[in-house]
């Protein structure tokens, strides 16, 4: 109805017009009234509206590329046109608006040199080995992943040196240590190196207060963790100090770092060498400034090196009067050359009254905290770094031979005029001692650290600590006591060393004991394939054992008195015969009591009596001179009574 009303006030005239326009389709047919108009129009307007549709579609489409395309190539407008006039392609065109597009294989180049620049930009080192993106985003992620953790770390070891003091050194320290078995020992050592010398180094002087409780805490830290932690510290230290000490600057860093090193020394991180050699290379330079840190550091040390090595300390006095009548006149104000010869003078008399400011009080105060706090540690022997100042300085080149495991690269030893002589020297001592270990049968890699530690330390209790500081757990800690009973047995002649590494062990903990006593076990059962060197190695070692206490009478418990043959009665023999000559009355008592009164042991009791009454003391008096006969029925009549006390020890 709406579209009749509409379209019938339409005149004739307009009507033909409409129809004229409809006829041109081929498929329209001829309209002759209003009504098919107004469907042949509604038919059109849907037509064109699918038809706008579709374009705008296109046109969106076609604008977003060229887009994309214009700002890449805007981007990198400049690099094309250098490129183009480098291939003779002008840039434009003269009296031409348009661009000239290049030729495909421009293009294709153009697309190359696109790709190389946007790598070598995203990778400046083209030489360098490629890493795939995913890979690198992982390292970095871990690298930021570190530096997170070690500045977690570095807070928290901040936070508790910012609460140091006297009264609670115990519960930091503590702190520290579980610190350092949770972290990494290299980012501890350098953590706790590097907050330490922030607070303690500045560039005005440190109280003396502050600074020996922070010393005092890197010594407690040196005993219970482990001695790399003082070694790291004093390594830094001294680094840093021999690099500043010429610096003529009002700067007190060094003057700080003197005392830092004065008070390792005084809390005994460090042995009096280092101190000497410093002192020394101070007095040889003898500078204004050099004279202030002489008397600087013999203030705070000066008569503890004089009790640990009078001598040298006479010494570098005599070496500092030499040098100071050298350059009598160099110096505009004498009066410091003066009093630096008063203070040496006092400290060569032991006057402690003619020293100003000196108050030891504070020092002691805090030695006897030190002691309070370490004196349980087991270590069993002094901690004390016995290092000069040529080593600490060397350390990079030569290694750092007073830290246990620290590694060396084979650079020449301190002192060698050449080299190469050096090198090839070491070498055959490294071949020597591998070659040894495999003739020894040294064969996992265990064994061989073990057999190379023990040929190549100094003493049986630098043996004890290197083997410690292995960190062998459980079955592995049993190698070593298979390593020692093995070489001692091997070597040709007799060598104590290994008799009292095994009673150290044996002292140390109760496990090492009974590994022992399972191997002398064994060894008595194989007593008939052994060799007399070898056997009697395996006596001595045994009776210094059983002398010691490390290893109790009892072991005799599995050898069956009733059915020995000739090599049980002389290995016995000999055993028991070194053991009565060699210890004394208040001994014998001790160890042949301990096993009087064990009920289970009365078999081995009436076994060693009858073997001492018919194999041992039958016929002594012909084999031996009649003192010592005499002394030795003694002492045979004493360990027989002794079995048949009740009580563990024998009341004379």
């Amino acid at each position: 109805m709406g579209w009749t009303t509409s379209w019938g006030s339409w005149n004739q005239g307009g009507l033909r017009l409409a129809s004229m326009m409809m006829r041109k389709r081929r498929q329209t047919p001829q309209i002759n009234c209003t009504n098919c108009l107004s469907r042949w129009m509604r038919k059109g307007l849907g037509r064109m509206r699918g038809v706008v549709r579709k374009g705008l579609r296109r046109m969106r489409g076609a604008l977003r590329k060229g887009l994309r395309w214009v700002m890449t190539v805007m981007k990198d407008q400049t690099w094309r046109k250098m490129m183009w006039k480098k291939k003779g392609v002008p840039w434009r065109k003269k009296n031409c608006r348009r661009k000239m597009r290049p030729c495909r294989t421009l293009r294709v180049q153009e697309k190359k040199m696109l790709v190389m620049r946007r790598v070598s930009q995203t990778a400046p080192h083209l030489d360098s080995k490629y890493v795939p993106p995913h890979l690198r985003q992982s390292s970095e992620a871990e690298d930021a992943k570190r530096r997170e953790e070690l500045e977690r770390l570095r807070k928290s070891v901040k936070g508790l040196i910012n609460r140091l003091s006297e009264p609670n050194m115990a519960s930091i320290s503590g702190q520290l240590e579980e610190l350092y078995m949770t972290n990494s020992r290299k980012d501890m050592n350098e953590t706790l190196t590097n907050v330490v010398l922030t607070a303690c180094i500045t560039p005005a002087i440190m109280p003396d207060r502050l600074m020996m409780e922070h010393v005092l805490l890197i010594c407690i830290l040196h005993h219970t963790v482990g001695i790399e932690v003082g070694a790291h510290i004093l390594e830094t230290v001294v680094k840093q100090f021999h690099a500043q000490y010429e610096d003529i600057t009002d700067n007190k860093e060094c003057d700080n770092l003197i005392t830092f090193i004065g008070h390792l020394y005084n809390f005994h991180v460090v042995d009096s060498r280092l101190v000497f050699d410093i002192l020394k290379m101070l007095v040889s330079t003898f500078t204004e400034r050099n004279i202030e840190l002489i008397l600087l550091l013999l203030k705070n040390v000066g008569f503890s090196l004089r009790k640990d090595d009078a001598l040298a300390l006479k010494e570098l006095i005599g070496e500092a009067q030499n040098k100071a009548n050298a350059v009598d006149k160099k110096f505009q104000d004498q009066s410091r050359v003066r009093f630096m010869l008063e203070i040496m003078l006092a400290l060569k008399n032991n006057d402690m009254r003619k020293i100003p400011g000196y108050d030891p009080e504070p020092v002691e105060k805090l030695r006897k905290l030190q002691r309070s706090m370490v004196h349980n540690i087991a270590s069993g022997s002094d901690t004390r770094l016995r290092v000069s100042l040529e080593n600490i300085l060397e350390a990079d080149k030569v290694g750092r031979w007073w830290i246990v495991g620290s590694s060396w690269s084979g650079a020449p030893m301190i002192g060698q005029s050449s080299a190469k002589t050096s090198t090839q020297a070491v070498g055959k001592v490294s071949a020597k001692i591998m070659d040894l270990a495999r003739k020894q049968r040294m064969n996992t890699d265990i064994r061989r650290n073990i057999f190379c530690v023990v040929m190549t330390s100094e003493d049986y209790l630098d043996a004890f600590e290197k083997l410690l500081k292995l960190g062998l757990k459980d079955h592995q800690e049993r190698e070593i006591v298979h390593v020692l009973i093995d070489c001692c047995l091997q070597e040709k002649t007799y060598n104590p060393f290994y008799a009292f590494l095994s009673s150290k062990f044996c002292e140390y903990h109760r496990r090492f004991q009974m590994t022992f006593q399972f191997s002398m076990w064994d060894k008595f059962r194989d007593l008939g394939s052994l060799s007399s060197t070898t056997l009697s190695n395996l006596t001595r070692f045994l009776g210094h054992l059983i002398k010691c206490k490390s290893l109790p009478l009892s072991i005799f418990k599995v050898i069956e008195f009733s059915e020995l043959d000739k090599i049980k009665v002389s290995f016995l023999r000999q055993v028991l015969y070194k053991l009565l000559t060699d210890s004394e009355a208040d001994e014998l008592a001790v160890i042949f009591g301990k096993i009087s009164d064990n009920p289970k042991l009365g078999m081995l009791r009436e076994g060693l009596k009858l073997f001492i009454s018919h194999f041992l003391l039958k016929n002594v008096r012909a084999q031996k001179t009649a003192e010592e006969a005499e002394l030795l029925a003694q002492k045979a009549d004493l360990a027989v009574k002794a079995l048949q006390a009740k009580e563990g020890k024998l009341r004379l």
